[in-house]
C-alpha cells in the first residue's frame, strides 16, 4: 500500500489543506485543527449544522496567528492568539484561549450567529474520551476523537460504485465521484482491498506506527459538498444500506500515533 495523500484542516470544520509531507505529534498532524468556532457558550459550531465553514480557507502564519478567508468576506490575519481562557464544550477539554475580537466579528458575520475563534495552546490538555478508544496517556487537538483518520481509496470507488447504484435505481441522474474530502480524512492510502481497514488493528505509513482506535462513524457533515456547500442525501443514503450496524453506518479508521515522526506522500503503509 502507498500513501496518497495528506490533509489538514487548520480551522476545525474549515476547508482541508492538501500537503506533501507532514509531522505527526502524538495529538495529530502538525497544524491539524488548533483552531475552532464556538458559541458564545463555549459550544462547537460544527460543519453538519454551519456549511457556510466548509467555504473558510485557513492557513497558519510563521508567527502563529490565521489566515483567513472565505467568500464573501474579506480577508482577515488573525494575530497569534493572547485573550483569557474560555469555557468550552469539548469532551476531554475544560478551556481554551480566546483569539481578538476582530475574529470574532469575522465569524459572527460569516455564521450569521454569535460566534467566537478559540486556539488550543496545549493540545496535551485534551485527553481521547475512552468511550472512542482512548487510553491513559492519548491525546488529540479539536479534531472528533482521534487524532488522524484514514480512508481508503479501493473503498471509496466502491461507495461511488454503490452511491450510483442507488441512484439508477430512484431513477436519478447518475452522480460524479464522491469528493473524498467530504469524509475529512487526514491521509488517504491506495492498494488495499475494499473495506480491508475495517480488520486492521495495526498501521505504519512510512516509519511511523500508529494504533486503530476504533472504526469512524460516520455523520451529516459527509453529505455537505466541500466545494459548493449544499446538503444532500449521499453518502448517508447508501451507507445506511450498505455499512450499518450498531445503529450507525461506517467508513474509515481512526489512528492514534505510538510515535512521533514526519510522514511523506508515497510512503509505504503496512497494516495488520
Amino acid at each position: 500500500m502507498i500513501l496518497d495523500q495528506i490533509n489538514i484542516y487548520p480551522l476545525k470544520s474549515g476547508k482541508g489543506q492538501a500537503l506533501t509531507e507532514a509531522f505527526v505529534h502524538p495529538w495529530g498532524l502538525d497544524g491539524d485543527r488548533r483552531w475552532a468556532v464556538v458559541d458564545e457558550h463555549g459550544d462547537n459550531l460544527w460543519l453538519g449544522e454551519f456549511p457556510r465553514l466548509a467555504s473558510v480557507v485557513a492557513h497558519s502564519t510563521p508567527e502563529g496567528g490565521l489566515q483567513l478567508a472565505a467568500p464573501g468576506m474579506e480577508p482577515l490575519t488573525v494575530p497569534p492568539a493572547t485573550g483569557p481562557a474560555t469555557p468550552v464544550g469539548f469532551t476531554g477539554l475544560d478551556k481554551a484561549v480566546l483569539a481578538d475580537d476582530t475574529a470574532h466579528a469575522w465569524f459572527t458575520k460569516l455564521l450569521e450567529r454569535p460566534a467566537r475563534l478559540v486556539w488550543l495552546d496545549d493540545p496535551t490538555r485534551r485527553s481521547i474520551d475512552p468511550a472512542h478508544g482512548g487510553l491513559p496517556g492519548e491525546v488529540v487537538s479539536f479534531a472528533w476523537d482521534a487524532p488522524l483518520l484514514l480512508i481508503s481509496e479501493s473503498s471509496a470507488r466502491a461507495l461511488d460504485d454503490w452511491v450510483a447504484e442507488e441512484a439508477a435505481a430512484h431513477g436519478e441522474e447518475s452522480p460524479a465521484p464522491l469528493s473524498r474530502l467530504r469524509f475529512r480524512p487526514s491521509v488517504i492510502v491506495s492498494g488495499a482491498e475494499a473495506f480491508a481497514e475495517d480488520g486492521w488493528r495495526e498501521v505504519r505509513i512510512g516509519a511511523v506506527p500508529f494504533r486503530v482506535s476504533e472504526l469512524c462513524d460516520r455523520c451529516a457533515v459527509t453529505t455537505i459538498d466541500p466545494e459548493t456547500q449544499v446538503k444532500g442525501k449521499e453518502p448517508l443514503r447508501t451507507l445506511a444500506k450498505r455499512r450499518k450496524w450498531d445503529g450507525k453506518t461506517w467508513f474509515g479508521i481512526r489512528l492514534v500515533p505510538r510515535e512521533t515522526g514526519r510522514i511523506k506522500v508515497g510512503d509505504p503503509v503496512s497494516a495488520r
